[in-house]
């Protein structure tokens, strides 16, 4: 379990190297609602974007998730906790005005990287929200 990045993993800093390439600059693993005790990957305060980069295994990506062999009932269960929490922390932090957007590991991160800088150059423009 120590060996699990929960930050900096590779998609992450792939994207995250595209997006700072276009001169945008975020936080990384920040939290969009210092109340709330969740980070984001990539947190756009002043446009309130919040990016999350999910692992296929740990958030149960539709296409790649297989679930365990080894202690099944622990680890579904935890991986449907996670969906849920995921599910909890967009809808705080939509209700607080803030734009989320996910992307799985798994996707191309030019692609990425292209739908986060339209999203914050888009909310700049409108003013944050």
């Amino acid at each position: 379990m120590q060996a699990i990045r929960s930050r900096d993993t590779k998609p992450e800093q792939e994207i995250r190297r595209l997006v700072h390439a276009r001169g945008l600059r975020y936080r990384v693993a920040a939290r969009p609602l210092p109340e709330l005790r969740r980070t984001a990957d990539m947190v756009f305060r002043p446009a309130k974007v919040a990016v999350f980069i999910d692992g296929c295994y740990w958030h149960g990506c539709p296409e790649h998730y297989v679930p365990p062999k080894t202690n099944p009932g622990y680890w579904s269960e935890k991986v449907a906790g996670n969906v849920n929490r995921d599910r909890d922390t967009d809808q705080q932090l939509i209700e607080a005005g803030w734009l989320v957007l996910r992307f799985w590991e798994h996707e191309p991160a030019r692609l990425c990287a292209d739908k986060i800088a339209a999203a914050v150059v888009q909310r700049r423009l409108r003013g944050g929200h």
